[in-house]
């Protein structure tokens, strides 16, 4: 038997057996719509949240002040530790696997307004990198830089809320002024719009981010803090390889500086970030891997059937068989025609399932997503998992009922009846 002979042959069976072959079609082409759709929702996830961290800061540990837990140096424990000016510098100096380390002072009672409204914001003064390192992305104008903080100029960042309502109307505030507890600072630039879920002291869209040396100037911290304490310290290591090294350094310096025992945290509380997202992606990964073994045992069950189907046509086709042997045709034919039979059902329907899987995903990401979830995000990798899979699966559920096919023996089925 030619080639076109045999797939002409295995499309006329498949066609005389369509809703059989429609039932075992569907089963694979149901496995790998699984296997890819469970695999992008699990990327999509793991891609929203991803975004969602960075809302917070990119590989960024907020180190806030404490109380000493332990006993250090003859001092006492329950000692109240806050961040000085100093604490910069020696982080800085003792940090080698630490990027920035940067103050953060902020007030929450400075009375704001512009020439058109009144508001009670959040204030907060930092470096420059602040505004890189905590993911304030500029919408208009520029944030604040080091000519700013040089001369303390009093110059202001406003966040997307904030800016609404300081100048309603669709109002410009580039240009403009601000007055804090009635000091002007010149608008310089607006946030870009910021969707956040988390937070150390609330949403950056409500806030108004002026340069340190002002806030230092103008809004000091307040008792029982001194002139040269701060609120926090922000700091990001060199790479995420180095961000326990950079930790690490960062409670030595501090606890060096304060005179208490490094490994004290209570006194040195540390928001880790890095940790964080690392702990989310390992919960991602085995969610995204949970699914997609879900999709597998559905691709695998759907290629139990296609072998228990074949079985099947075997018996009903015992006849045939026995007719086509008798009048000379070999059993490596017999064997070929079964197996392609199958190969046909379980490629076509995979390449069908493929083209739904991929479909469904592009109508879905045409819809608005709920926030930080990036929507259903098919990878190659998955494309090529689930045909992989289905190759393998495949030739599994081919190969039994063909070779049984093969062996049957021809004066046997000859006396075979169906039904019997």
């Amino acid at each position: 038997m030619v080639l076109r002979d045999l797939i002409g042959d295995v499309f006329r069976t498949l066609w005389s057996h369509k809703l059989r072959t429609f039932l075992t079609m569907f089963g694979i082409a149901w496995g790998i719509v699984s296997i890819v759709l469970m695999v992008a929702a699990g990327e999509g996830l793991r891609k929203g949240q991803e975004d969602q961290s960075k809302t917070l800061g990119k590989d960024i540990m907020i180190v806030f002040h404490g109380r000493t837990s332990l006993q250090a140096g003859g001092t006492r424990a329950g000692r109240v530790v806050h961040w000085e000016d100093a604490d910069v510098q020696a982080v800085q100096a003792e940090g080698p696997d630490c990027q920035y380390a940067i103050p953060e002072l902020e007030q929450g009672d400075v009375r704001t307004h512009s020439n058109y409204n009144n508001a009670a914001f959040l204030v907060t003064g930092s470096y420059p990198e602040f505004g890189e390192i905590r993911s304030l992305n500029v919408g208009e104008g520029r944030f604040y830089n080091w000519d700013d903080e040089k001369d303390a100029r009093r110059v202001a960042f406003l966040g997307t809320d904030a800016a609404k309502q300081l100048f309603p109307e669709g109002r410009n505030p580039l240009g403009e002024n601000v007055y804090l507890n009635q000091i002007p600072y010149l608008v310089i630039g607006v946030m870009a719009k910021k969707k956040q879920d988390s937070s150390y002291d609330g949403w950056d869209v409500n806030k108004v981010f002026v340069p340190f040396a002002a806030m230092r100037r103008d809004f000091p911290d307040k008792p029982p803090a001194t002139a040269r304490t701060f609120d926090q310290l922000l700091v990001t290591p060199k790479s995420v390889q180095q961000h326990e090294g950079c930790k690490h350094q960062v409670r030595a310096a501090l606890g060096k500086m304060h005179n208490y025992d490094p490994t004290d945290k209570e006194a040195c509380p540390i928001w880790d970030t890095v940790q964080e997202a690392k702990a989310f992606q390992q919960m991602t990964d085995g969610m995204k891997y949970f699914l997609g073994a879900v999709g597998f045992v559905t691709l695998f069950l759907g290629g139990i059937g296609v072998m228990n189907v074949m079985m099947v046509a075997v018996r009903e086709r015992t006849r045939e068989i026995g007719v086509r042997k008798a009048l000379g045709a070999p059993s490596d034919a017999i064997l070929k025609q079964f197996f392609v039979e199958a190969m046909v059902i379980a490629l076509f329907s995979g390449a069908v399932g493929l083209g739904i899987a991929y479909g469904l995903c592009w109508l879905v990401d045409l819809l608005p997503m709920p926030d930080f979830f990036a929507g259903l995000l098919p990878t190659w990798r998955s494309g090529l998992l689930a045909c992989g899979m289905l190759g393998g699966i495949a030739v599994l559920s081919a190969l039994f009922p063909a070779r049984r096919a093969a062996s049957v023996d021809p004066i046997e089925a000859l006396r075979f009846e169906a039904g019997g």
